[in-house]
């Protein structure tokens, strides 16, 4: 009974420490607590200034990245416009930047050039010319009038015309040979003496084509070793032997063999084709020459039996 009342007195007596031990477990719960949620709280903060730091940024790079195609169209728009209109590589370059003998080429295969279609132009129209009048001669051939009068419908600018006027002249002097040649073996040596006449003045202008054709490449290469060697003498005195200061000299030079072959292909096919036409054109005129000689034979033959006749009726 004596000890009952201290007990409650020891009791309360030690509650403020148990409160005091409280406190302390409390205190050190909420420290863990809130050094666990600290780098849980900084990571979120670190990713938002992460995210977030670069929107500022984004309207200056947006400016930027739309103002660049601007710059870059009108930078390489420019450049393609003049590569277009002026070429420093062409032959306007080699005319400029060409010395005398360069230019002295380059003028030697333009009139060879001109030259050769000239001939091709100019024979192609006299071979037209001459397909057409031969038609007219085979049509004067195949007339029922006597052959004299036939003969002077031919026009005189018509070559045929002069086949047939040598035929006619040969059999009138054929009286003066005293009958040393026969009168068939001496129309027809007249007939092909005027058709070789004929043959060689159709051939006129084919040896220049020939000439051209076998010439020009010769005429640009020897430009091209031209051009070439004052680009390697340029390149030796400059020093300088990039690709853009040997690309320049040298693709200028090699325009000289492209000029001649320009030139000599046109004229080698320009000579083989009027060839052949002059071998068709020929082979008409040879054609009339041997019908002329057959229809000069039969008219002489006729002449001769009716004269022969006449005297034998007196």
């Amino acid at each position: 009974m004596l000890n009952t009342p201290n007990a409650p007195q020891c009791h309360v007596r030690s509650w403020p420490a148990w409160t005091l031990a409280l406190g302390l477990v409390c205190a050190g719960l909420a420290q863990a607590q809130a050094a666990t949620a600290a780098p849980a709280a900084s990571a979120p903060a670190a990713t938002a200034s992460l995210v977030t730091a670069p929107a500022p940024a984004t309207t200056p790079a947006t400016d930027t990245v739309a103002s660049v195609p601007a710059l870059s169209a009108s930078s390489v728009t420019v450049p393609i416009t003049d590569a277009s209109v002026r070429n420093p590589y062409g032959l306007e370059s080699v005319w400029a930047q060409g010395d005398g003998v360069a230019r002295t080429t380059i003028l030697l295969l333009a009139v060879m050039s001109v030259l050769s279609w000239y001939i091709i132009i100019a024979k192609w129209l006299q071979q037209r010319r001459l397909t057409e009048q031969t038609m007219a001669g085979k049509n004067m051939l195949a007339s029922a009038e006597p052959l004299s009068k036939r003969i002077e419908t031919l026009p005189t600018d018509n070559p045929l015309r002069f086949v047939a006027d040598g035929a006619m002249a040969a059999a009138r002097r054929h009286d003066s040979l005293s009958g040393q040649v026969d009168m068939a073996s001496w129309l027809g040596q007249d007939i092909a003496s005027s058709v070789t006449s004929l043959q060689m003045r159709s051939q006129e202008g084919l040896s220049v084509l020939a000439t051209v054709g076998s010439t020009a490449p010769f005429v640009g290469l020897f430009g091209t070793v031209w051009g070439i060697y004052n680009a390697l003498v340029t390149i030796g005195t400059s020093g300088q032997a990039s690709i853009d200061k040997v690309a320049g000299p040298v693709g200028e030079a090699l325009i000289m063999t492209a000029l001649g072959l320009a030139v000599a292909v046109p004229a080698v096919l320009g000579y083989n084709w009027l060839v052949r036409r002059n071998r068709v054109t020929l082979h008409a005129v040879r054609s009339f020459g041997s019908e002329l000689h057959t229809q000069l034979l039969v008219l002489i033959d006729k002449s001769q039996r009716a004269r022969a006749a006449a005297q034998q009726a007196d």
